[in-house]
């Protein structure tokens, strides 16, 4: 009787549309806000009122320079100097400000950084590992580098400019009121065109800033390429397609920032000929007053101040290009926070005694049906099948029958669409990330070491292990071997991604790993696919240490290697097409799993002979008889 179909939600792969528009709606202290989060808010909005407090001072500066002048005009000494002390004090607080508000700039923007790093890192180990595509590698590498540099940036350098060109007009606009309503009306009346053109010249420009940002991530992806891969490019040569593809990249950035800046300058220039109008239109204003007679001390002073409204204002215009890379690194950030990570829990299943599991946990497949897009066919269609605790199961199947999938489903890369995948009796939608990573061991074709020592990355696996267990390890995996050879022994670093090792020898410190955590399920993805005789050899020996002791999930494409399984599952179209033995398998010749094997051992005992005398033709070269009967 089949078991009945369950169906949840799954888990997105991608963070959706909404909240990344979301955050586009929001203003600049907004996403500043929600990105920085809650530890840092109060130091943050304690850096909003030091530059306001400046920007205020600074407007009240400016706004007394009109009586001081006016005495001075009017030869008033008195008054003169009483309103000279009083914009000596007043600019003496603003440096004071001034000083106060840069430095407290620089260490919230420092802590910004901080926070950023560590809000990113504490989120990404949530998301599914399915989320993490290359091109989002890409974006993740510039985003924590030069992304959250440009998001501190706010805070550090432009918060000041910015304020100081809202706030330090409005007071002086005040003040404008107060000694001539016309000529404030005047500004007034400039405030929203400039406003307006602005919002226009930042859309106009900001067109741009997307393809900008697209073509840098390629580039900065060609760039990590181009430095791993240079045994492949040196091999191909100069022209060959690396080096293509990196010179492509940078042109396109090149192109793309070229064609930002032709965006960005007339916007900018559009701007300031705005705000030139603007002083324009408040000196014909004030030319008028003249001829009506107004006091001549005063205007002059008007105007003056006049002038000190237009340059805070004209200062934002240059900001333009920063702000609109600081905004797009505070939504870049905003986007991967808002990608929602497996949904844990809310009553965790209760695992049973750790003991229970030393002979490996029992996997199973309830109707499992997965896709990775949901425009196209899913790649696991209703798939049922069961490990039995303790016993080794091997995956077979053509490239695409879902082999990987089932791996990446044990282990919660995604959620099934449908059905239920469950380790030790247990769904893992029912299992916190910590249990189900305590149950299982993962190797993969593609092993990643960190740079440290050969014996640091075994204890990867088991950071609590002591060394007589590394080294326990070590030895059952093969890895003494290696280590004999290295320079420093166990204590050689391996280089970043283990580029000191060979492909066999960092599967071989793989399954050190997978030996020392001894995980009672141990799921193996093409453990043995490309590797030479000597490592095959190796891995095979290390399998059969681990048979017996947990249960290996096992996916090979070399059929020789899964002989000795206990259980063979064939997949073909996302479902079990048979299931058996070695020998129960081979007994069905018309079964999937005997063509693989006939198809395998067919290829076998090829050899290379020497080419014919160019003047024999080829017709008349003889097949042996091992040839012609293949």
């Amino acid at each position: 009787m089949s078991s009945p179909v369950i169906s949840r939600p799954a888990s997105p792969a991608a963070p959706p549309d909404g909240p990344a528009r979301t955050a586009r709606s929001r203003s600049v202290l907004g996403r500043l806000f929600t990105v920085v989060g809650p530890q840092l808010t109060p130091a943050l909005r304690r850096q909003l009122v030091r530059v306001a407090v400046y920007s205020v001072l600074q407007g009240v500066t400016f706004v007394l320079t009109v009586p001081a002048l006016r005495a001075l005009l009017d030869h008033d000494t008195t008054a003169a100097w009483w309103w000279t002390g009083a914009v000596t004090a007043a600019a003496a607080l603003t440096l004071v400000a001034r000083h106060a508000q840069a430095m407290g700039g620089f260490r919230v923007g420092l802590a910004t950084i901080n926070a950023l790093h560590h809000r990113l890192g504490d989120h990404l180990v949530t998301l599914p590992l399915g989320w993490f595509s290359a091109r989002r590698g890409d974006r993740l590498t510039r985003l924590v580098g030069q992304g959250t540099k440009d998001a501190s940036g706010i805070v550090a350098h432009l918060l000041e400019p910015l304020l100081t060109g809202v706030l330090t007009p409005a007071v002086v606009l005040v003040g404008v009121f107060a000694w001539d309503w016309r000529l404030g009306l005047t500004l007034l009346v400039c405030a929203p065109v400039l406003y307006a053109v602005h919002r226009w010249s930042a859309v106009l420009a900001a067109k741009v800033d997307d393809r900008l940002d697209e073509a840098a991530a390629e580039a900065n992806g060609r760039v990590v390429e181009f430095a791993r891969a240079q045994s492949v490019l040196r091999a191909g040569g100069p022209d060959g397609l690396g080096s293509a593809l990196l010179d492509d990249a940078l042109t396109a950035q090149d192109r793309e920032t070229r064609r930002r800046s032709r965006a960005d300058a007339p916007a900018r220039l559009l701007f300031g000929i705005t705000v030139q109008l603007g002083v324009a239109a408040a000196l014909v204003v004030g030319a008028g007053r003249l001829l009506d007679g107004a006091d001549p001390g005063t205007l002059v002073a008007l105007l003056v101040l006049t002038v000190r409204f237009a340059e805070p204002v004209g200062a934002v215009a240059n900001l333009s290009t920063a702000l609109r890379t600081s905004v797009a690194a505070l939504e870049g950030v905003a986007e991967v926070l808002a990608a929602r990570p497996l949904p844990e829990p809310a009553e965790p299943a209760v695992i049973d005694d750790p003991a229970d599991g030393r002979r490996g946990l029992e996997v199973e497949f309830r109707e499992v049906r997965f896709g990775y897009e949901a425009d196209r066919p899913p790649v696991l269609d209703g798939l049922t099948f069961r490990a039995e605790p303790g016993t080794v199961v091997a995956l077979v199947g053509a490239s695409g029958s879902g082999k990987t999938t089932v791996t990446r489903l044990v282990a919660r890369f995604f959620d099934a669409d449908s059905g239920s995948v469950l380790v030790g009796g247990h769904d893992v939608r029912d299992l916190t990330a910590g249990q189900l990573a305590g149950m299982l061991a993962v190797v993969f074709q593609d092993v990643y070491l960190f740079d440290d020592t050969v014996f640091e990355n075994i204890r990867a696996g088991r950071p609590t292990a002591t060394d007589e267990e590394v080294e326990r390890a070590a030895r059952l995996a093969r890895v003494d071997d290696i280590v004999a050879r290295l320079p420093d022994g166990p204590l050689t670093r391996v280089g970043e991604g283990g580029a000191a090792l060979s492909g066999g020898e960092r599967q071989r410190v793989s399954l050190a790993r997978a030996l020392l955590k001894d995980a009672p399920v141990v799921l193996l993805d093409e453990a043995t696919a490309w590797l030479d005789a000597e490592n095959q050899a190796a891995v095979q020996r290390t399998l059969a240490e681990l048979s017996g002791r947990c249960t290996l999930l096992v996916v090979a494409h070399r059929l020789e290697t899964v002989v000795g399984a206990d259980r063979i599952v064939v997949l073909d179209g996302g479902r079990v097409a048979e299931t058996g033995t070695h020998q129960e398998l081979l007994a069905r010749p018309d079964g999937r799993y005997a063509a693989f094997w006939r198809e395998r051992t067919g290829v076998g005992g090829w050899r290379l002979d020497a080419a014919p005398p160019a003047d024999i033709p080829p017709a008349d070269i003889e097949e042996p008889e091992e040839v012609r009967s293949r």
